[in-house]
């Protein structure tokens, strides 16, 4: 069972909070101040956090900005004040996701998951897991990832972008990748490599400011970072 430790003084949120992941089946734990809140964290082993800004004595951003120094715990910032400044503050301290108030439990609820399943997956260190650039991902559970979002790929688009992955920066021939994805050893006169290609390049560009996969005139594709 997952623990999660909320840090709010509104006592109505905070009641409202934990009943609904209470009945979600996660074991909550709250208090209602940064220096308790601070206390209760590294005395006992959490999952995840939920942290208001506006706090009583040591602010959510000071509180965040403590935990953030000794552990690695998603951090789901809580605020009143949805200004960019504001969002930008908490996740500049340390905060992993921010939800602005009033909000809905159902919301919540998504945020939770989404950041417990990226730490489950992130802290997988088997051998299956691959890592170039800001991209990981787990062979075992076909799970891919770029700045921790969850990519959806095909299955001919995954075994394309494992490949790139498996030869990182090697200029990989159109004939290459169709005898290792398409397990066809001749050129088949069409072009499915170059198809699939932008397909991948497409989806991974709209997680990430660095185009990743390169056209090599004449020669092929490569999965490199830009100079």
């Amino acid at each position: 069972m997952k623990r999660i430790l909320i840090i709010e003084d509104d006592p109505h949120v905070c009641a409202f909070v934990t009943k609904g992941l209470t009945e979600e089946n996660y074991s909550v734990e709250t208090c209602h101040d940064g220096k308790s809140g601070i206390d209760l964290f590294f005395n006992q082993s959490f999952d995840l956090l939920i942290l208001d800004i506006m706090l009583p004595g040591i602010s959510g951003l000071e509180v965040c900005s403590k935990i953030r120094e000794k552990s690695n715990v998603p951090i789901l910032m809580l605020t009143a004040l949805g200004t960019a400044e504001n969002v930008a503050l908490g996740l500049n301290t340390g905060a992993d996701d921010y939800l602005i108030k009033p909000f809905k439990f159902i919301e919540l609820l998504a945020r939770v998951k989404s950041l417990l399943r990226r730490s489950d997956f992130i802290d997988q260190t088997q051998s299956t897991t691959y890592h170039f650039s800001d991209i990981i991902i787990n062979d075992e559970t076909k799970v891919v990832m770029r700045n921790k979002d969850f990519i959806s790929l095909t299955s001919t688009e995954y075994r394309l972008l494992l490949m790139f992955v498996m030869n990182p920066r090697k200029v990989l021939s159109r004939l290459e990748i169709l005898e290792e994805v398409w397990g066809v050893n001749f050129d088949m006169g069409t072009n499915v490599v170059d198809v699939y290609v932008n397909y991948l390049r497409k989806k991974l560009d709209k997680y990430g400011s660095k185009k990743l996969i390169h056209t090599m005139i004449g020669m092929g594709y490569v999965l490199k970072e830009e100079e």
